[in-house]
């Protein structure tokens, strides 16, 4: 039996294909539109599925799409009701796209599947984020944790999976919104709603929490469960076309940084503020949950949950024995979770476990033969070196060790946000220039963004305050204190982006301002040739 699941319309669209209960193929379309967070409907996403799947679009038993229309229509509109006669321009934006599209929305799918007859199947939102995140992890029972920007109504739910069945116990509800509240900042300081967030995050330890108790008092009510209640007084995403309003602005002593500008010490003390917000905010829901739920393991999904250092302080503080995190816990992984639900929750089949997860990593993309590449090269008159499979290894861990900086591009490509080991971009993180030459000459990006190590899965307790796997880069950890190194006086006085300057450990590429790594384990069942060149590069 094939399903195809599918999730469009906001941001991050991808499709997926599940075959008898097995991930076959995910793709999000911005992989093959080249379109940074592509909202449109995943035409070449589901075309990659299908030729991976080896099928027709006949031979797809259901479609499944990630939530309700019909529900996120409802509050659309009653937001706009009682918010009225506010937001009258926003509203007028928003309607004819519903009312065109998206409301219809099973006859859409089946015009741009080309007159797919089948059932179509329509989880609500964060049902699929809740089986995105339990159905492909390791544990035969466990609770889940969402949390996001919005759904139809939902932003927040929580509930335990048995065997191949998730009961949906908990939730918050629109307005009051972890997600939306952490967007909103990310708007104030100059970033790319839904595509910035982790910019926001990166940022944070360069400044001091010296905010938290304003947002404290006047954005964010929150219980000791975890619940909270924003005060919507200060916020613009009900009805405007904003964030954040002239009050917010107010509060925060100006007006949102205005993008590609300097960022100031403000700017970083904010994000510093909110991260420590958030953190709590997180921290104060996986207690709850630990507590109502009785369960020794927690799975997450949702976009929140791709604020890794977040997970690695739930993970630290031993709320529970382990977690797991879906690699693409925003939109794009509520295609996956949708597919899954229809197999395991409408179908009720079986759910089989093992002692790894079913995701069997994230590598569920395209890829390309070598004569493809070759071909591709041969055309663009672009000069290359053919090796053999086995020498690569040796061939990269030597240019590593010379300090070249690498694009590796090599398997099928990662589903999810993060590139690791199929279209990585790697070099020596012993290097003190590593971090500044590959944001500022490759990627083109800001001087403050920290990368991440790739480490041998049976070495990452030699170099890091962990011991577990993180395969898919969804974990902080201290580097270990016997790799960093001491500061000095001066050093240690360094604000903002001058912390940049200072080399803090054995592998200063990748050390944070705060002696934090955000961690990739590589280990040989998943990635066998990533794991090769790392161990060459080792040893």
């Amino acid at each position: 039996m094939n399903i195809i699941g599918i999730s469009c319309f906001y941001h991050d669209s991808a499709a997926a294909l599940i075959r008898n209960g097995e991930v076959i193929a995910a793709a999000q379309e911005e992989r093959f539109t080249r379109k940074k967070h592509d909202p449109d409907f995943p035409k070449h996403a589901i075309e990659y599925c299908l030729k991976e799947g080896n099928i027709a679009i006949k031979e797809v038993d259901y479609v499944a799409f990630y939530d309700k229309p019909f529900i996120k229509f409802e509050r659309i509109v009653e937001t706009y009701l009682a918010y009225a006669p506010r937001g009258l321009r926003s509203f007028l934006m928003a309607v004819p796209l519903w009312l065109k599209d998206k409301l219809w929305m099973s006859k859409l799918i089946r015009d741009e599947l080309g007159g797919y007859e089948g059932d179509i199947i329509f989880p609500e939102h964060h049902e699929s984020h809740a089986a995105s995140a339990f159905y492909p992890s390791p544990f035969e029972e466990a609770a889940f944790l969402t949390i996001d920007g919005v759904g139809e109504w939902t932003t927040t739910s929580f509930g335990i999976g048995r065997g191949n069945n998730i009961e949906m116990q908990y939730e918050l509800q629109f307005p009051h919104s972890l997600g939306l509240l952490y967007s909103a900042f990310t708007y104030y300081t100059g970033f790319k709603v839904n595509s910035g967030e982790y910019k926001v995050m990166g940022l944070a330890p360069y400044g001091e929490p010296k905010y938290a108790n304003l947002i404290y008092e006047h954005l964010v009510d929150i219980r000791e469960d975890g619940s909270f209640k924003l005060n919507m007084k200060y916020f613009n995403y009900c009805a405007g076309l904003t964030m954040t309003n002239e009050k917010f602005h107010l509060l925060f002593g100006g007006s949102p940084r205005k993008p590609e500008t300097l960022i100031t010490q403000r700017d970083m003390d904010i994000a510093a503020s909110l991260q420590e917000v958030t953190e709590e905010v997180m921290l104060r829901m996986a207690r709850h949950v630990r507590k109502v739920t009785g369960q020794k393991y927690l799975c997450l999904a949702g976009g929140v949950a791709l604020n890794c250092v977040a997970n690695g302080k739930i993970l630290r503080e031993n709320i529970f024995d382990d977690l797991w995190i879906q690699p693409a816990a925003g939109d794009a992984g509520g295609a996956l979770g949708a597919a899954l639900f229809t197999w395991h929750q409408y179908l009720g089949n079986k759910r089989n476990t093992g002692n790894r997860d079913r995701q069997k990593g994230p590598y569920l993309g395209p890829a390309y033969s070598s004569e493809c590449i070759e071909d591709f090269l041969v055309k663009k008159e672009i000069p290359f070196n053919k090796y053999e499979l086995a020498e690569l290894p040796e061939v990269v861990a030597d240019l590593l060790m010379k300090g070249k900086v690498i694009g590796w591009f090599y398997g099928r490509m990662e589903f999810g946000p993060r590139a690791v080991g199929s279209r990585s971009i790697i070099g020596d993180a012993r290097s003190p220039e590593m971090q500044s030459k590959m944001n500022l000459k490759i990627k083109f990006r800001e001087s403050f963004r920290p990368f991440a190590p790739s480490v041998l899965s049976e070495k990452v307790s030699e170099w890091f305050e962990i011991d577990r796997e993180s395969p898919y880069m969804l974990l902080t950890a201290d580097v270990k204190r016997e790799k960093q190194l001491p500061m000095s006086g001066k050093e240690e006085k360094l604000w903002g982006i001058d912390k940049l300057k200072v080399v803090r450990s054995e592998i200063p590429a990748v050390t944070h301002v705060d002696y934090s790594a955000r961690i990739q384990t590589v280990n040989k069942e998943d990635n066998p040739m990533y794991y090769e060149i790392i161990n060459k590069f080792y040893n």
